[in-house]
């Protein structure tokens, strides 16, 4: 599992190598292809490739004029690229996500870990995030009814 946050900075290419911490998981669970894309363009999501094409197995069996499939395909095809890890772990950022995330480079960006995917997000932008979206009660309460 994909867990935790790492800092990181996007190279003069537009490559960002991946924390050793999540580059050893993806070698030992899936390789090096994966696919880069964004539903916001606020951050960039890594999926390792077998990952995403598990999801889009689940889009296959859904209505294909949907409008939460077609917006979720608009914004995953829009920004997403596939791509591979180079020998030193790292990966290039599609100019058009890049700019849109601004994740600029060297600067710092947050890693993170979500389980099956890695976000990645201009570290300024991300704490801007934070501060703007508390943890409150209420979102306890709501993870005490999911059994969390």
């Amino acid at each position: 599992m994909l867990r935790g946050n790492n800092t990181a900075r996007v190279d003069a290419k537009g490559r960002l190598k991946l924390p050793s911490a999540y580059r050893r998981v993806f070698d030992e669970r899936w390789g090096t292809q994966v696919y880069v894309t964004s539903l916001t363009g606020e951050a960039a999501r890594i999926y390792p490739l077998k990952e995403w094409e598990s999801i889009e197995e689940r889009i296959a069996g859904l209505p294909s004029m949907d409008p939460a499939v077609r917006k979720f395909l608009d914004r995953t095809n829009y920004y997403g690229q596939v791509g591979e890890l180079d020998g030193q772990g790292r990966l290039i950022l599609h100019p058009l996500l890049r700019t849109s995330a601004e994740l600029m480079p060297e600067t710092d960006v947050a890693v993170m870990g979500y389980l099956t995917y890695l976000e990645v997000w201009s570290l300024e932008r991300f704490q801007a995030r934070l501060a703007a979206n508390p943890f409150t009660d209420d979102d306890a309460a709501a993870l005490a009814r999911l059994g969390i």
